[in-house]
């Protein structure tokens, strides 16, 4: 499948929906408390969604997925279904994942969220997780070889004795949810000769796991859990490639990293 470049109409179509993406987990923020269930946070997204943003919730109904958000709790490592029977509790950490879309373009964007007082290790992997992912966006440029933002998550995580998930990367985004290329998070050859170019839009969402990378999808085809019960974190951006570096299309004003990074070589 080829790598679509999105013209400067499309990319700002693209900024929109960005931002609308980010600003449900801004509006979500001040519910995740002790007591409300998943199934509650998720009606408050689609609710945002649908009737403020004039959007389209991505999830709901694609291939079959049943909620507008997909939320995953504590050994949860992606694509949790939100459930009335889930009621949160102090010391949870919650992923929820958002993609709307707006005027045909989709915006996708994941962050973690702490309920109470997080664990030393809760804490730890979020705080890993998320700067996996700052690390491969700061190096983002055109020229860039794809396959060296897997390698350099994966070298991070590591050291932080962490692990990352193979199953599951990013992908190019545009009119279609999930397009070329497949963004991996973890080493491989297979990625090398997929240069970056001014015009791609990708999403980066390391997954990442406090034990080992072994997952198991539950039977409701969808849940997918560590397979050793250990705590798992994600986080997602939508990234546009510029003519000297990239632009978060789904930043927000709690990111610790710029919106715009430019390279000067």
């Amino acid at each position: 499948m080829a790598i679509s470049i999105k013209t400067p109409a499309e990319i700002q179509k693209m900024r929109v929906v960005g931002s609308l993406a980010a600003e449900v987990l801004d509006i979500v923020e001040p519910h995740i408390k002790s007591g409300i269930t998943t199934a509650e946070l998720d009606r408050i997204c689609y609710t945002h969604i649908i009737y403020e943003q004039k959007a389209i919730p991505a999830c709901l109904g694609y291939n079959g997925f049943p909620k507008s958000v997909c939320i995953s709790v504590n050994d949860v490592v992606c694509h949790g279904i939100p459930s009335d029977k889930q009621v949160l509790k102090d010391g949870d950490i919650v992923n929820i994942d958002v993609t709307v879309i707006k005027d045909g373009f989709h915006g996708d964007t994941s962050k973690m969220f702490f309920l109470g007082r997080p664990t030393i290790l809760g804490n730890h992997l979020c705080h890993t997780t998320q700067q996996s992912l700052y690390r491969a966006i700061k190096m983002v440029k055109p020229g860039l070889d794809l396959h060296h933002l897997g390698k350099e998550i994966q070298t991070f995580v590591e050291i932080e004795k962490f692990s990352v998930v193979r199953e599951y990367c990013g992908h190019g985004i545009g009119t279609k949810f999930h397009e070329a290329p497949q963004v991996l998070h973890h080493a491989t050859d297979n990625a090398a000769g997929i240069t970056l170019q001014e015009g791609m839009a990708f999403t980066i969402e390391p997954m990442v796991n406090a034990g080992n990378d072994c997952i198991y999808t539950l039977k409701d085809g969808w849940t997918v859990k560590t397979r050793d019960r250990s705590l798992s974190a994600q986080y997602e951006h939508t990234i546009l490639v510029t003519n000297k570096g990239c632009e978060i299309m789904t930043w927000r004003k709690d990111d610790t990293i710029p919106k715009i990074i430019m390279h000067t070589r």
